[in-house]
């Protein structure tokens, strides 16, 4: 055999091997699965606490602002009217004590009843009120998928229902959403 005979030989098996491994690789390349079958999609939901302020308008009932803190004239008042009284009582020395111990016990009365009407003097005003209250709702948080691909079952937690199929893309699972922005 001559030496251009062995090179024709030569070249000729690499290239039958080349086209035979292209073949192969071809027929794997097209028998990729493009796609996983979905089996069942489930909607994972979770509880979520919103705040909110609730707001109300309330009357309330408030202690009257005293103009005479020292209940100065139901003092004199009192003692006047106890005076008086007292004067009524009696004759001559007698008289007058009964007048000093009426206005006595009339002023001590007078201070005390202008303390009762203080206390019990009340406004009413309305007060803005408000309260953080939490409303409870549930949000959707993904999708437990089943699939099969290449007649193996599994599952895969999704942010969307992929619907009948995941695309598959290298042999893997392609689980972004079709929306996704890269």
């Amino acid at each position: 055999m001559d030496k251009s005979m062995v090179k024709g030989v030569a070249i000729g098996a690499v290239a039958m091997v080349a086209i035979s491994a292209s073949g192969v690789t071809g027929y794997k390349m097209l028998s990729k699965p493009k796609s996983a079958e979905v089996l069942a999609v489930e909607e994972i939901k979770e509880k979520v606490r919103v705040p909110r302020e609730d707001c109300r308008d309330v009357q309330v009932q408030r202690k009257a602002p005293v103009q005479d803190e020292h209940r100065i004239a139901g003092t004199v008042i009192g003692g006047v009217l106890g005076g008086v009284v007292g004067n009524q009582i009696g004759r001559g020395k007698g008289n007058t004590l009964a007048t000093v111990a009426g206005a006595a016990a009339g002023g001590y009365a007078g201070n005390t009843v202008q303390k009762g009407m203080q206390d019990r003097d009340t406004v009413a005003t309305v007060e803005h009120r408000c309260r953080t209250v939490y409303e409870t709702s549930d949000k959707l948080a993904g999708y437990d998928v089943s699939y099969r691909l290449d007649g193996k079952e599994g599952r895969v937690r999704m942010d969307h229902d992929p619907g009948k199929t995941i695309p598959v893309k290298d042999g893997k699972l392609v689980l972004e959403s079709p929306t996704a922005v890269n």
